[in-house]
């Protein structure tokens, strides 16, 4: 439900077609989010003890062969010795599969283990999605909030199944391979390893600049999320008002902004590559200079040399990783932040931490003094006192944007009143668990939303564990019945996304057999009526006089025949409630009521009354 300005009005959250530039989000630290990423991990720290134990033991692996290659070159080749050469060959061949062994092992582990995390973030994710309340929803794109439950998880899961275990063999590498250098020679190995400084400062340049430009792609990819989302659901509005143009213009300013920091990103990450080559041949030609100066004078041996040589090789093998896999995490705790930051959030309307469930209720309302606004200098209600009796039908009436479907969202509990309380039998509604209030609720809309599924699954949405003959019998006192058993596959057949292969009427008709079988004690029909043909508002007035029996109910801007049937007629203008009674009381006072009913239409011999 859109937030409302202070007339009432609910104004877009983004103009045109996708609206305008993410504003972004402080990003909260990098510590932090690993810390928070740490605690997910917890469930699965006997896998990851595993993984850790293989990743030691492939790097241990990885740093045996070539001490074993120098070892073969000054003992066996230089000495001619076969079978000892042969002995070396098969040892190395044993410790290389080894090393690809525990390789396998713990890529296969990492993978299970990244997948169900994952889940686990998509899943707190969406559980909070749910909790969060109305306002949130109001000021935060759909698309947005999709991509952080699908691209920003997904960062995460690729820097577990593969950057994390990239990461710590790299380090332990670069870590094994120095002390192995510093042990075989002192003087080669500090030859070699001083270039190191360098290259740590050039990476660490590279990989600050890499940081932002991945945050600003996780925050440009959700704005085209949101973009896309908003046009292809509102598809119809936009091929209706010629709007395609306009449509791609804002998909193509969108693409242009992910375009723009992705190719700098990309381009950093990709310069990593040539940069660290280069460094490679230069280090090998300097070591291989070096090691040939120290070897005609007989500090080392051919067989050192050669070990030095693929040490350096196997050292910026390493060290590119390193670089390659910080961008990664650079764009994983992007999409940790955007994650964290909702799930940081909280919901404005909680239960009170003694909150009782509400029980079977007699139906009665109270609003008492009641006032609201969705932003604190903009009033939308002020002063709403009603007295509402079970079994009352209350009709709500006025001028668009006067705030009608405001009073029934407070009462729904969406949000919580500023001022005032609303009581339900007596109880004031914060004192009592949401989902109690909103199982004694039962809410038609004009704009009727049907999910994926079946015919018999969206009415059994209204109680889920109703029978099918149960769903039936609602469908019969809605006067749905009749057109499902015409359709090709009956209760089963498939409802397109949002029920477009059913007519305006066809989904209402649905709704209300949805609520008939939840079976509500307070009712609320918001334009239920409207955009329907006459023989079709007929079947629905029907439908709805057998769901209004018995029950309390609100009825907002509908038509004449449900108007003049309700007990008391509330008119609803400049956030307050200027007019009450029934509807020959109002038309007798000659005041604002009047002046609504008369200005309507006559269609069919009869005035119509309009909000």
């Amino acid at each position: 439900m859109a937030k409302q300005s202070a007339s009432g009005e609910r104004p877009r959250i983004m103009g045109g077609h996708g609206g305008g530039r993410p504003t972004g989000e402080k990003a909260k630290d990098r510590r932090g989010a690993l810390r928070r990423l740490s605690d997910y991990l917890k469930p699965y720290h006997r896998r990851l003890t595993l993984v850790a134990a293989l990743v030691v033991a492939g790097t241990l692996m990885g740093l045996i062969g070539p001490a074993l290659l120098g070892r073969a070159i000054d003992q066996y080749v230089m000495n001619a010795d076969r079978d000892g050469l042969l002995q070396v060959a098969l040892l190395m061949l044993g410790v290389y599969v080894a090393q690809a062994v525990f390789t396998a092992m713990h890529g296969i582990i990492m993978i299970r283990v990244g997948q169900h995390f994952v889940a686990d973030i998509r899943a707190a994710l969406f559980r909070h999605f749910q909790a969060l309340s109305m306002d949130y929803h109001d000021r935060h794109r759909v698309g947005d909030l999709m991509s952080r439950i699908s691209n920003d998880s997904e960062t995460i899961n690729q820097i577990l199944s593969n950057g994390l275990i990239q990461f710590t063999t790299n380090i332990l590498s670069l870590g094994g391979i120095m002390v192995a250098m510093l042990l075989l020679n002192l003087p080669l190995a500090i030859g070699a390893l001083i270039i190191l400084p360098i290259m740590l400062f050039i990476t660490s340049q590279i990989t600050e600049r890499t940081r932002k430009a991945f945050r600003g792609m996780q925050k440009n990819l959700g704005w085209l999320n949101a973009v896309m989302e908003e046009n292809i659901t509102g598809i119809r509005a936009v091929q209706a008002y010629a709007q395609e143009d306009g449509a791609i213009g804002q998909f193509q300013m969108a693409i242009r902004a992910y375009r723009e920091v992705g190719i700098r990103a990309d381009f950093i990450t990709a310069a990593l590559g040539p940069m660290f080559t280069t460094m490679m041949i230069l280090t090998v030609a300097a070591t291989a200079l070096l090691g040939g100066w120290l070897a005609l004078r007989d500090v080392v041996t051919v067989g050192v040399i050669a070990t030095f040589v693929i040490y350096i090789m196997n050292f910026f093998r390493p060290m590119r990783g390193i670089a390659m896999v910080y961008n990664q995490l650079q764009s994983a705790l992007a999409g940790a932040e955007r994650i964290f930051a909702v799930l940081d959030a909280t919901p404005s309307v909680t239960d009170a931490p003694d909150a009782q469930a509400l029980g079977d209720i007699r139906g009665a309302v109270a609003f008492e003094g009641v006032s609201f606004a969705y932003e604190p200098s903009k009033p939308v209600l002020e002063d709403i006192n009603l007295t509402v009796e079970p079994g009352q039908t209350i009709a709500l009436v006025g001028p668009t944007g006067a705030g009608k479907t405001t009073i029934i969202s407070l009462l729904s509990r969406f949000y919580d009143v500023s001022a005032g309380c609303i009581r339900i039998d007596g109880r004031d509604i914060r004192a009592v668990q949401q989902d109690s209030i909103r199982e004694q609720l039962g809410i038609v809309l004009q704009d009727t939303f049907l999910f994926t599924g079946t015919v018999m699954e969206n009415i059994r949405y209204g109680r889920l564990d109703a029978g099918d003959d149960e769903v039936a019998a609602a469908a019969k006192l809605a006067n749905a019945d009749s057109f499902i058993r015409l359709l090709p596959r009956g209760y089963a057949t498939a409802v397109s996304e949002k029920g477009h292969n059913f007519s305006q009427g066809q989904r209402q008709l649905l709704a209300i057999a949805r609520a008939i079988l939840a079976d509500p004690r307070i009712l609320i029909l918001d334009e239920a009526t409207s955009s329907v043909d006459t023989r079709t508002e007929i079947h629905i007035q029907e439908a709805l006089l057998r769901l209004l029996e018995g029950r309390t109910a609100f009825v907002i801007a509908h038509r004449l025949s449900t108007i003049r049937n309700a007990d008391q007629v509330l008119v609803v203008n400049d956030r307050r409630i200027i007019e009450r009674g029934t509807h020959m009381e109002l038309l007798a006072q000659g005041g604002f009521y009047h002046q609504l009913y008369t200005s309507q239409y006559e269609r069919l011999g009869e005035l119509v009354a309009v909000d």
